[in-house]
């Protein structure tokens, strides 16, 4: 018989870059083979997410005044993973699998009064070996404020307050989808594990799961806490059997380390990325300061060049006026009267380029 499986992760807010990347299938390359990606058009969505998760999770806040104090390391969103294993699926065929979900989404959006709104994404993954679905929720509680007032807050650990808040998860979801039509058995596991050991073999494509817990060396779990998988006389390699609450937390750390390894590969490759661009975007702006540079010489000559021709022009009035008697304003007006043509060679591109006028009118008029 099949299992109804649901499970659990919490997310900060750095983390939902990585999970909106894994989950709406923005990446170009996975590092889990498991995906085909020739199968990718079928996957569908629930609900479908309208931008990144966490532009998302903050519009949400704003738009429905989510109350609760958000830190960096404060779970902000849960993910459901919603699956059973490969053989429930072929047997039940597609329009039944589609149903299957569906009821999972409805369960989901009822179960703790969480409400449709606080969803804010569904996905079906069918590219994959077993069929399965990531749902990312904002973990809202309806309580009250000091003052009585009625008000949603965003709270992980209220929302999944109890030691036995898992167990009972998994409980009323085996219960829904029983009364559903669904033939199915309730997961095997306690307040922290809700997958069995061979879906969780399908899930993660990690064959050699039998083999690896089998090792001759114990693996810690937790900071502090290691299984006793070996005997006294470690040193024969004896190796007592492990139990199965022992072989589910192995598997579940191990599912843990592949998916954050797989969002770290994620990250340095964005990266890398940026720091190409980045070179891309120095060697552009050495070039444009070295143009630059080469201009403003340039501009300089030009001002030199014309400093000294306004210079020459005005000794050569000077020169004319005192050879020929006059006064120097007489000279000046009778040269532009009678050629039409100004000394100052502001006043001579003005008369000559209208729209040059009305160009520093605009600046002058901006300026002030």
């Amino acid at each position: 018989m099949s299992y109804a499986i649901i499970r659990n992760e919490k997310y900060k807010r750095e983390n939902l870059k990585g999970i909106y990347k894994h989950n709406e299938r923005k990446n170009k390359n996975y590092s889990n083979k498991n995906i085909d990606k020739t199968k990718s058009h079928l996957n569908y969505s629930l609900k479908e997410a309208t931008m990144s998760y966490d532009k998302l999770f903050d519009k949400i806040k704003d738009s429905y005044h989510l109350k609760g104090q958000i830190k960096t390391v404060s779970n902000i969103t849960c993910e459901y993973i919603i699956t059973s294993d490969r053989e429930f699926f072929q047997e039940i065929g597609t329009e039944e699998t589609k149903r299957y979900f569906q009821e999972a989404y409805n369960f989901v959006c009822n179960y703790k009064n969480l409400e449709e709104k606080y969803i804010m994404s569904a996905n079906v993954h069918l590219d994959e070996e077993t069929p399965h679905m990531h749902l990312v929720f904002i973990p809202v509680v309806h309580t009250k404020d000091k003052n009585g007032n009625n008000i949603d807050k965003v709270a992980c650990s209220e929302f999944w307050k109890g030691k036995d808040s898992y167990r009972e998860l998994q409980n009323a979801f085996y219960t829904h989808m029983i009364e559903h039509g669904f033939k199915l058995e309730r997961g095997q596991a306690n307040n922290s594990e809700h997958v069995s050991i061979e879906t969780l073999k399908k899930l993660t494509g990690f064959n050699e799961i039998d083999n690896f817990l089998k090792t001759d060396f114990p693996i810690p779990i937790e900071v502090g806490k290691v299984p006793e998988l070996i005997s006294s006389n470690y040193a024969q390699k004896q190796i007592i059997e492990p139990s199965k609450e022992e072989n589910l937390k192995l598997i579940e750390q191990n599912i843990y380390l592949r998916r954050n390894l797989s969002m770290i590969t994620e990250q340095v490759k964005l990266l890398d990325d940026c720091e190409k661009k980045n070179k891309k975007l120095i060697k552009e702006n050495r070039k444009l300061t070295k143009e630059n540079k080469s201009l403003l010489k340039d501009i300089d000559l030009f001002d030199r060049l014309l400093s000294t021709l306004q210079n020459t022009v005005n000794k050569l009035i000077s020169w004319i006026s005192s050879v020929f008697k006059v006064t120097e304003e007489s000279l000046i007006n009778t040269f532009e009267d009678e050629t039409n043509t100004f000394i100052n060679p502001m006043e001579q591109l003005l008369f000559e380029d209208n729209n040059l006028k009305e160009e520093l009118e605009n600046a002058y008029n901006d300026i002030l």
